[in-house]
């Protein structure tokens, strides 16, 4: 097992002058990637990708290219990708975006009464479908040179073996089909390019607005800051190998059951 990560990762299993892609770039959590990798010595080119981002950026890095998409419009996700890899391809795609729950329009179920038909296919198309079309024109573009990797953000209770309290229906059913999206693609990544990863990332339970509403809830010293997870994460890529790829992996290294 890995020992959580404690600092900024070497990532020295990846070749020198990463190009990196972040889709979700203003959440918490993406921009705590983009904030990482923006200041990492091994990375040359940041592309954070969001739906909107403020006209001063919160971090005017030279190395950060800001780009514009949203999750359920395809094109402008394959324009992002062709805007990001016009100088060469990509060492890293994180695709760092979710929803749980968005108003009082979607809240999680605690119930199957509470089970409605637009707020499964919301969640389906945020949780699923965006980042199944990252994968459609990231996955062909990741570097043959050395190792890559596909990461897309997931969560422990998408595991379907590891479902004991039921509840929260839309979404973990929506991160229950990711994984089944990471593990195909892997299948068919592994035959294109024998360097490459495909995964699925549980970031922990983390101090950002999707946890807001529950975090009283938690217990003390279980909540994880941005940074801290982001570290983590980075350090549990550095250290997968190509048999690795198909799975989903928490911060701590742990590989989660599907």
């Amino acid at each position: 097992m890995f020992k959580p990560q404690q600092s900024v990762p070497a990532l020295e299993s990846f070749p020198e002058a990463l190009r990196v892609l972040i889709f979700g770039a203003s959440g918490g959590l993406g921009a705590a990637f983009v904030r990482t990798l923006a200041s990492h010595p091994r990375v040359v080119e940041v592309f954070a990708a969001a739906r909107t981002y403020p006209e001063t950026p919160l971090f005017p890095d030279s190395c950060i290219t800001w780009l514009k998409f949203d999750l359920v419009d395809e094109l402008s996700i394959e324009r992002a990708v062709q805007r990001a890899t016009a100088s060469g391809p990509l060492h890293m795609v994180i695709v760092a975006t979710g929803m749980l729950h968005s108003g009082t329009q979607l809240q999680p179920e605690k119930s199957w009464g509470a089970l409605d038909a637009s707020a499964l296919a919301q969640a389906f198309a945020i949780n699923v479908t965006g980042p199944a079309l990252i994968a459609k024109y990231t996955l062909g573009v990741l570097d043959r040179q050395g190792k890559s990797v596909f990461a897309a953000l997931s969560a422990r209770v998408g595991s379907i073996e590891d479902n004991r309290l039921g509840g929260w229906h839309a979404y973990r059913a929506s991160k229950a089909a990711l994984h089944m999206l990471i593990r195909t693609c892997a299948i068919e990544l592994r035959q294109r390019n024998l360097h490459a990863l495909c995964v699925a990332l549980h970031p922990g339970t983390v101090d950002t607005a999707l946890s807001k509403p529950f975090q009283s809830s938690i217990a003390e010293g279980q909540l994880l800051t941005p940074a801290y997870s982001v570290m983590a994460m980075l350090g549990v890529l550095d250290r997968l190998q190509s048999a690795d790829s198909g799975r989903a992996w928490a911060w701590d290294g742990k590989p989660l059951p599907f």
